[in-house]
């Protein structure tokens, strides 16, 4: 009898009692018996990937939500990083875990809604390597114009390598290739790219590398959007071409490379130069250096022709400097013998008007005295005036001094030396000093009157 068959007994007899433990084993039984695989389209909500690899989270819509989990096992196959908010569909099947009695559901597998899982991953990658800075324009080099030696990473056996050494045995042939081979499709292809690329780097003189493949689907091509691989070319020392697919592909390598080519075929195109080209442009630009000489030895030659019909004969110009020397010369005796005959006649005029040396004497003499008489007439006549001068001031400080008050009958009186001017400063008894035209006095207030 089954655990449900010995619950459920007749309603007459008594019921059995089961544990914890066998309901949750009965509940699991029934559920993972019962319901089976199912696929179940839900919102990814408290996401948590844990240390032992599992995924733990929860599927949601709008009225409910159930817990779920994917192991390791099957979570290593997604092309995608899942992220809270994301809306999944997966597959799985209902489980019981039965220590806690919580049913969950157990994901084998998980695609994005609205975009398939490469795309999906495709768009993470891209968005993180950007945000680091490996798509930035500043750190990619630029190609070399006239590579010597090119390495070449992709298969030998595909329609890409042909296409390129066709289309550089036709543009230049002195370009030395070296052809890295790799597997360019499926989960393996990816470490192998990335070691024949360091290999290709390894090689001596390389001057640039062309890594890609032929076109296909983006399963076939997803090789190149791993993200060791765009590491690995960012990280090159050597200018990195990327030429993967069609016109139309875009990976991950593209982005990262330091230029991208729409096809394996342009890509050559690109690396190398057309050797016809470059002979036609070198012919042109011999035309126009030649052109640009003629019409400067040209220019020269007109320039000579007009100076050196403006060049006189040594010969003669030298006469000309001689006549033109003579001619200064005669020219400056004339003009010093007319300075000299000019200052001579000064000189007979002034010692004309001078005299004898015994005149010029006594002419002197004369005038200093004359000088010396003018002189003490000046300082006598001052020393007058200052006198008259003197004599007005000191008669008119005469007539200001209070003496002279005195003398004319009046006194001052003072008392401890101070003048007194009114009989508010003095009291009586007070001793006053009385100075007289002739003598002085002293007094003792006896009264005292205010007027």
């Amino acid at each position: 009898m089954s655990l449900g068959e010995a619950a459920l007994v007749e309603k007459s007899s008594e019921p059995s009692v089961l544990s914890v433990e066998q309901l949750n084993v009965y509940i699991k039984q029934l559920l993972e018996g019962q319901v089976g695989q199912v696929w179940v389209r839900g919102e990814l909500s408290n996401f948590k990937a844990h240390t032992s690899g599992h995924f733990y989270f929860s599927l949601k819509d709008s009225k409910s939500q159930i817990t779920a989990v994917m192991f390791r096992g099957h979570n290593a196959r997604l092309k995608f990083k899942p992220t809270d908010g994301m809306e999944v569909i997966v597959r799985g099947r209902i489980t019981v875990y039965e220590p806690r009695g919580n049913y969950q559901l157990m994901c084998e597998m998980m695609e994005p809604v609205g975009a398939g899982a490469l795309q999906k991953a495709f768009e993470q990658l891209k968005m993180k390597l950007k945000a680091e800075g490996l798509f930035d324009a500043a750190r990619k080099r630029p190609i070399p114009t006239f590579p010597r030696h090119i390495a070449i990473v992709t298969s030998p056996t595909g329609a890409a390598i042909r296409d390129i050494m066709n289309v550089l045995s036709r543009r230049a042939k002195s370009i030395q290739v070296t052809v890295v081979p790799t597997v360019v499709q499926g989960e393996a292809a990816a470490p192998q790219i990335c070691e024949a690329l360091a290999k290709a780097i390894k090689l001596r003189d390389v001057d640039a590398i062309i890594v890609g493949r032929g076109g296909g689907s983006i399963e076939d091509m997803w090789c190149f959007n791993d993200e060791k691989l765009a590491r690995a070319i960012a990280a090159s020392p050597i200018p990195i071409i990327s030429a993967v697919g069609h016109e139309i592909d875009f990976t991950i390598a593209d982005f990262v490379a330091d230029l991208r080519a729409p096809t394996p075929s342009a890509a050559a195109e690109l690396v190398a130069k057309s050797s016809t080209e470059l002979a036609t442009k070198v012919k042109a630009s011999e035309r126009m250096l030649y052109m640009s000489l003629e019409k400067r030895l040209k220019y020269l030659r007109e320039k000579m022709t007009g100076l050196s019909k403006r060049l006189v004969d040594p010969q003669r110009r030298l006469q000309d400097l001689e006549l033109r020397n003579d001619d200064l010369l005669t020219r400056l005796e004339l003009a010093m013998d007319r300075l000299v005959a000019t200052r001579r006649h000064k000189v007979e005029l002034a010692s004309q008007r001078l005299g004898t040396p015994q005149d010029v004497i006594d002419r002197r003499q004369k005038e200093l005295e004359y000088l010396s008489a003018r002189s003490e007439k000046a300082l006598l006549f001052a020393i007058e005036k200052k006198k008259a001068r003197m004599g007005r001031v000191m008669a008119m400080l005469d007539g200001l001094s209070p003496l002279k008050v005195v003398d004319r009958g009046y006194s001052i009186v003072t008392k401890n030396k101070q003048v007194i001017k009114s009989a508010d400063q003095v009291k009586k008894g007070d001793l006053l000093d009385i100075r007289l035209a002739q003598g002085s006095l002293t007094a003792v207030v006896d009264s005292v009157k205010e007027d």
